[in-house]
């Protein structure tokens, strides 16, 4: 089989590590997998003779609107996983509302990472239902040998007052659904008491205009700083490093810098949305948190409570191998691809 797989393939983000992985599952069992990115199509009928034209037996896509929009023109057979922004955000637009659900009735199976999307899915699609299966991220890391946080900053030339600094680190793409700025004013407040604490965010620049908010923000706040996008490895090594990973997304599908960072135990403190609870339990697994002084707080305790910490990244780390493991997540892949033929 020759299958073309549609995602947004942006360096540095989830979409892309989570297609690239799921494509070598597919070529690892004889088929051909073609990646290509959303964007580089502006049509469904642009999409409709590019299968034609390369031959392809079928498609896989990740979102359900993005990348469902380009097969309205297409007739081959296709299987769809949700990518989470779909499910929990364009789902309120009655266009993209209509659009996803003739990509539904028209697809062999689909695949959702919680039980929370895909009943979701099902209050809109009721028909839908028998199609979602649920499947996990599987979950892989390779952090490089060794990173050092103070030491990379001060090269940057950024010197910190004190010796041993926290490092909390926010990893994700520069755009509004992750709310890279949340958090800044709580913890530029926090800092200014306690130069010890530490906000480090980290990621690609997905909307421009955007992007310069953020820095035009974080130029002017006390103890937050913004860094490039970095390799997967050695963004692993630097969330190693980091004293807790934090998410601040206001919708998530599955966050895989969460999962990476339980696997790498390290803490993680996440924004209190359906798509972290699916994956951190309070006090267990990670901390939530509702509201930016409840970062702070429960941040303090993470720092003063090493064994709530010593806790929380050992339940974690037992939670990823036995809830996404990358074996399970290729032989559902497998099992469902197969129904392209």
């Amino acid at each position: 089989m020759k299958l073309l797989f549609l995602a947004s393939l942006t360096p540095w983000t989830g979409n892309r590590t989570t297609a690239r992985r799921i494509s070598e599952y597919i070529e690892s069992s004889g088929h051909v997998c073609i990646l290509e990115d959303i964007g580089d199509f502006t049509s469904s009928s642009e999409v409709a003779d590019f299968i034609s034209e390369k031959q392809f037996d079928a498609v896989l896509i990740i979102h359900l609107y993005k990348g469902g929009r380009l097969l309205l023109d297409s007739d081959v057979p296709y299987g769809v996983i949700f990518g989470g922004t779909d499910i929990n955000e364009d789902i309120r637009d009655a266009k993209k509302h209509e659009v996803m659900g003739i990509i539904l009735q028209r697809a062999r199976f689909l695949v959702s990472f919680t039980e929370q999307l895909k009943r979701t899915a099902e209050l809109h699609w009721p028909f839908a239902g028998s199609k979602i299966h649920v499947q996990p991220q599987g979950v892989v890391t390779k952090p490089c040998a060794k990173f050092n946080w103070k030491e990379f900053l001060q090269n940057s030339g950024i010197h910190f007052e004190s010796i041993e600094p926290y490092i909390f680190l926010l990893v994700c793409g520069l755009r509004r659904v992750k709310d890279p700025l949340y958090l800044v004013d709580a913890f530029s407040a926090w800092h200014k008491k306690e130069p010890c604490s530490n906000l480090i965010i980290i990621g690609p620049v997905v909307d421009p205009v955007f992007a310069q908010q953020v820095k035009a923000k974080v130029k002017g706040a006390h103890g937050v700083y913004l860094v490039s996008e970095k390799p997967q490895e050695e963004l692993h090594a630097a969330m190693r490093a980091s004293f807790a990973v934090v998410n601040s997304s206001i919708s998530e599908g599955m966050s895989s810098t969460i999962l990476e960072a339980m696997d790498l135990k390290v803490p993680v403190l996440a924004r209190n949305i359906p798509g972290n609870r699916a994956m951190v339990k309070h006090e267990h697994t990670g901390l939530l948190y509702s509201y930016p002084q409840e970062f702070v707080e429960l941040s303090k305790r993470l720092i003063s409570e090493t064994g709530l910490k010593e806790s929380i990244v050992t339940k974690a780390k037992d939670y990823v191998a036995k809830h996404h493991s990358r074996n399970a997540e290729k032989e559902t892949y497998l099992e469902l691809t197969a129904n392209l033929l």
